[in-house]
């Protein structure tokens, strides 16, 4: 399985652990100052891209120096830096992206990469893209089923509708199960869930499905 993640900007605190990942079957992408942090890291990246507005001249000539392939951009775009560096993801044509360091900070920029997911999966099924952070895991569900894994360093879970109703949810394996149930928008009804079952079973027919996974410390 080819997993690539991608680093962006964001706050370092909120740039996730990143030593769990196989080094020899993980491409790291750096966006923009994304790039240094994977540096703090111990990580180099396979790529860098961005406008690189937010990084001094010293330490762009050292994502130039370090890094094999660097796509600098102007400032004047249409794409973020985290788009850009999608972009480049799919050319690895992996099973799994993932991004971190686009939460906390900016409230927009959380809010871009949240839409961005949402495009990317809706229009690459096929691949399974989340954010992540130290305390969190979101991931897009579109319809389907989904088996569900106990994570202990995330021990609860929450279900949205992102943008449309969510028809015929069925939890099993929960602290609080649901059958054939509609999400509508604007609902709270299903936030802080937990699992009982080391293994459980989300499914749902319609809809775009937010799951978030959380930790409170």
């Amino acid at each position: 399985m080819k997993t690539v993640v991608i680093c962006a900007g964001g706050p370092i605190a909120e740039v996730m652990n990143l030593s769990e990942f196989d080094k020899e079957n993980t491409i790291f992408i750096g966006a923009d100052k994304g790039a240094l942090h994977l540096f703090e890291q111990g990580i180099v990246p396979h790529e860098a891209v961005g406008d690189f507005d937010s990084v001094s001249k010293r330490d762009y000539e050292k994502i130039v120096h370090s890094v094999r392939i660097v796509d600098r951009f102007r400032a004047e775009k249409d794409e973020t830096d985290t788009e850009l560096a999608v972009e480049r993801a799919l050319v690895y044509q992996p099973e799994t992206i993932i991004l971190t360091g686009v939460t906390g900070g900016r409230l927009d920029h959380t809010q871009s990469a949240l839409h961005l997911m949402y495009r990317y999966q809706t229009n690459h099924p096929e691949i399974t893209f989340s954010i992540r952070n130290p305390l969190n895991e979101l991931t897009m569900l579109t319809p389907g089923t989904y088996i569900i894994n106990d994570n202990e360093q995330l021990p609860y879970i929450s279900f949205f509708p992102f943008g449309q109703l969510v028809s015929g949810l069925t939890l099993e394996g929960f602290k609080f199960d649901v059958a054939n149930a509609d999400l509508q928008v604007g609902t709270t009804k299903y936030t802080s869930n937990e699992l009982v079952e080391g293994v459980c079973t989300i499914l749902f027919h319609e809809g775009i499905c937010l799951m978030v996974r959380s930790s409170d410390a």
